[in-house]
């Protein structure tokens, strides 16, 4: 077989779409798909008990609905009209806003956005903002508060300036009572308060609510204190897929992103990968090859190449949504089975500069996906940069070039094509993926939605702190090792030594060094 005839039967191609995958660059052999028969059977059930909404997520006991939030016909009955209202809701706010009919405190317009959230909750809004948003010429210039680090924060909130008045502030999380959510909250009242603005009228929250049976700290807040809107979160959608839910919406909605487009083009992938056999479905031909590439054990990484600057957070959001969802120790049936793929990538040609001479010639543990926008954009009329080529020519060229030079060193790929980076286009590709991790998950028997590592560190980061608390109030003037701390306080050195460590960087303990951490002193 020819590598043309190999691409001409490699591809699967949605002419009405006008998005394909060329899976032409993966090595199977004749034996894969006949072996993989069974589970292509039991990974198509599965996702029809999802979408029936079924209990798919079993340790947390709920169903899994971010399918439906694009086509709530499909939801239970007694959803429907939620979704249809939650989708009406960030609309019509978001036009209020625009308008003026909701103003700041001070009156005039709001000209600023600021989302805080982390996790799903900011990677989301975040893909949508840099894909599909000028931030210049968009209704509301967008910030993100997205971690605790207080350096982070400073440096947003001096970006943003005397600004603050006209910024509208949404909080996103579903309970309330994630730490680096809440910080980043206190963190902006502060500023409001020290400008002389009560944040209340600035803010808005996403977050679970009493009529969707979530107890939420956020709720309470938001009530007691007047908040401008409180949009509602379900108990059925997971961060990580959430971003056509409230919580991607309000903010897309926001930033005048045409939220009808991007559920429409994910609706229009879901029709496709739904039902299509598995020759034809987009979605697990993807899953499918992730399996054949790592052996249905995540024994390669997945690159993520998009050729294109506005999809540079793709790989980021990918990350999360594949290594969140299939990174698990145990199958369903509770058997040990260290699941997982890793995910990085960078963005084309850049990383042609950077990691792809690795990729050729080092370690041969991944297998790439290229992300290619056919209509490069840009100025109306194309600047020739040389010859009769364009910057736009130049690109393709380079992702056409980084794709044989791996194929010849044996390196696999794939390459993912849209027409164009718009609302509904994006919509599609999420779709896609979301799908592909679901059909993933099923191909080897895990459970996709649910996140026991997340919870794990959660944990262990609320033991230090308690730690950090008492190790505080076990200093006095006379300074002490840690191991003394640590003996008195019936701790671990370790853990002791890193609390007075960063007590001692911040002006919370005085540090007197020694020859090694064992020998260093700490005092008030």
């Amino acid at each position: 077989m020819t590598s043309w005839q190999r691409y001409c039967s490699r591809i699967i191609r949605y002419e009405d779409l006008g998005i394909s995958l060329d899976y032409s660059l993966m090595d199977y052999d004749a034996k894969f798909f006949p072996s993989m028969s069974g589970r292509i059977k039991a990974a198509v059930a599965g996702m029809k008990r999802v979408e029936a909404g079924k209990l798919e997520n079993p340790d947390e006991g709920r169903m899994v609905g971010h399918y439906w939030l694009r086509t709530p016909s499909l939801a239970p009955a007694k959803f429907q009209a939620g979704i249809k209202a939650d989708i009406a809701a960030a609309k019509s706010f978001a036009k209020a806003i625009h308008t003026g009919k909701i103003r700041p405190q001070r009156g005039g317009k709001f000209t600023r956005l600021l989302v805080i959230g982390i996790g799903g909750s900011a990677l989301g809004p975040q893909l949508v903002a840099d894909a599909l948003v000028n931030n210049w010429s968009a209704p509301l210039r967008t910030h993100f508060f997205d971690n605790t680090d207080p350096d982070g924060i400073h440096r947003v909130l001096s970006e943003i300036g005397t600004d603050l008045a006209r910024t509208l502030v949404v909080v996103i999380s579903k309970s309330g009572g994630t730490a680096e959510t809440r910080n980043g909250m206190l963190e902006a009242r502060a500023a409001y308060e020290a400008q002389q603005l009560n944040f209340s009228k600035h803010a808005v929250a996403v977050t679970g609510t009493k009529a969707n049976h979530i107890e939420s700290k956020l709720e309470k807040v938001a009530t007691k204190n007047k908040w401008l809107k409180i949009f509602p979160m379900t108990d059925w959608v997971g961060g990580r897929t959430s971003i056509m839910s409230t919580v991607g919406l309000v903010p897309a909605a926001l930033q005048g992103v045409d939220v009808d487009q991007f559920l429409a083009g994910a609706r229009a992938m879901d029709a496709k990968t739904r039902t299509l056999p598995a020759a034809q479905n987009l979605s697990l031909m993807l899953a499918l090859m992730w399996h054949h590439a790592g052996g249905g054990k995540g024994a390669k990484d997945m690159v993520i190449l998009p050729y294109k600057d506005r999809l540079v957070l793709l790989s980021k959001y990918l990350q999360q949504l594949v290594m969140e969802s299939l990174g698990k120790e145990h199958d369903l049936k509770g058997v040990k089975v260290d699941q997982g793929i890793a995910v990085y990538g960078n963005k084309g040609s850049t990383d042609q500069h950077a990691y792809v001479q690795q990729l050729r010639d080092g370690v041969p543990n991944f297998f790439a996906t290229f992300l290619e926008v056919r209509e490069a954009g840009g100025a109306p009329e194309p600047l020739k940069v040389e010859a009769d080529f364009t910057s736009g020519d130049f690109l393709q060229g380079y992702l056409r070039g980084t794709r044989a030079a791996l194929y010849g060193k044996g390196r696999e790929s794939m390459t993912l094509s849209l027409p164009r980076l718009d609302a509904f286009n994006l919509g599609a590709i999420i779709a896609a993926y979301e799908r592909a991790v679901g059909f993933y998950a099923y191909l080897v028997g895990i459970n996709a939605y649910h996140q026991p590592g997340v919870e794990a560190g959660k944990k262990a980061a609320g033991e230090f702190l308690s730690l950090m608390a008492k190790v505080k109030g076990a200093l006095g003037a006379k300074p002490h090792t840690a191991e003394e701390i640590a003996a008195l306080l019936q701790a671990d050195p370790e853990a002791v030594f890193h609390a007075l460590t960063h007590l001692s960087a911040n002006g919370g303990a005085k540090r007197r060094g020694g020859k090694s951490p064992a020998e260093d002193r700490f005092s008030k």
